[in-house]
């Protein structure tokens, strides 16, 4: 259903490195790098897209997160959700929501919430049963 999503950045170099560290935990890859522009993308384990793509706007004017809007990525396992909240903490993310069961959502959502360092919210969330496996 989705190409891709692009996130806003004021900082390419911080952001480039945070979700290098961060999004391998999901199994995401680099698709690609180009500092001249800047942007990057990272693309899932064995498909083409979705793309989750960092940048500088293209307008000039600074990045600035949107009100009410989040992006969130699927996690392999439970413990993916941990390991990713935890490191994004550790390079300089906000906690928004600690991992845990959200039985709201339904029954098996584990799920954790964070503010990167450019302020944009993102949700890593696991949909399974404690059973899964982990990467």
């Amino acid at each position: 259903m989705l190409s891709h999503i692009h996130l806003g950045v004021r900082d390419f170099a911080r952001s480039y490195s945070f979700y290098t560290q961060l999004l391998p935990i999901l199994g995401w890859k680099p698709r690609f790098m180009d500092e001249s522009r800047p942007w990057a993308g990272w693309q899932p384990p064995d498909q083409a897209r979705p793309l989750f793509l960092i940048g500088v706007p293209l307008n000039g004017e600074a990045a600035s997160p949107g009100n009410g809007q989040m992006i969130a990525l699927l996690a392999p396992s439970r413990a993916a959700v941990d390991r990713f909240h935890a490191t994004a903490l550790g390079l300089g993310a906000r906690c928004e929501g600690a991992p845990g069961l959200r039985p709201q959502y339904h029954a098996d959502y584990y799920g954790a919430y964070l503010r990167d360092p450019d302020g944009n919210k993102l949700c890593v969330c696991h949909h399974d049963g404690e059973g899964s496996a982990s990467p």
